[in-house]
């Protein structure tokens, strides 16, 4: 059982798509997967939402969300604004627990690393399952520093970072794009060990799937996703 935790820099770098993309590489080596999104804001009950995307595009169908709120904002927050209780890390280690017979559990956070789930933050949530942590990072200007931000808090949390993705390579890459792929190993000690490309979540789920192990680093591959 390996268990993989995915954040972002900031909201919006392409998370959901990049964790869509992890979930179709691993499936296609033939390992079982469980994705889990603990808390999701800005939809409503019934409502499709990141899971929804996720396993349309990889395939995936054992999906858990343990807290759904309408507003679109931090969890803690939009918890607060509509009267329900905060999520607490001792539930939602109990809810992973509960897929640990999947060869595979991706751990979607929402926002960045130290964005409120509830009582807790995913850095928290990886200190507490040991689990490494994968950083979607976004390809333009003002990446450095949020990526090395992010870097820099898992180490001193003592939370292992298994690499850095970037959540939306352009097909046209600028100046800044190309000098921050070269750059960034370099500010943060960790290697970037894929790039989806921009536009993917929007391809057909066959052609997604049947493309998304190209996007990562083969050897990373085989020792995280099988």
């Amino acid at each position: 059982m390996t268990r993989l935790i995915i954040t972002g820099t900031s909201t919006d770098v392409g998370k959901t798509i990049a964790t869509a993309a992890l979930a179709a590489a691993a499936g296609a080596t033939g390992r079982s997967v469980a994705v889990c999104k603990p808390a999701q804001t800005g939809t409503g009950p019934g409502d499709p939402g990141d899971l929804a995307v996720i396993s349309r595009l990889s395939g995936v169908t054992r999906t858990a969300e343990f807290a759904r709120y309408p507003d679109p904002l931090a969890p803690d927050t939009a918890a607060r604004r509509c009267g329900r209780p905060l999520l607490t890390l001792d539930e939602t280690v109990a809810g992973i627990d509960e897929l640990a017979d999947a060869d595979l559990t991706l751990i979607e956070g929402a926002g960045g690393l130290l964005v409120r789930m509830g009582e807790f933050t995913l850095l928290d949530l990886a200190q507490k399952l040991a689990a490494p942590v994968v950083v979607v990072a976004a390809a333009g200007l003002g990446t450095l520093n949020h990526t090395e931000l992010t870097t820099r808090a898992l180490t001193a949390a003592g939370v292992p970072c298994a690499g850095v993705i970037i959540g939306s390579w352009p097909s046209a890459p600028d100046l800044a794009a190309e000098c921050n792929r070269t750059d960034l190993p370099a500010v943060t000690e960790v290697p970037i060990v894929g790039a989806v490309p921009e536009g993917a979540g929007g391809w057909t789920p066959d052609r997604f799937a049947g493309t998304a192990a190209d996007w990562f680093d083969p050897d990373w591959s085989r020792r995280y996703l099988g």
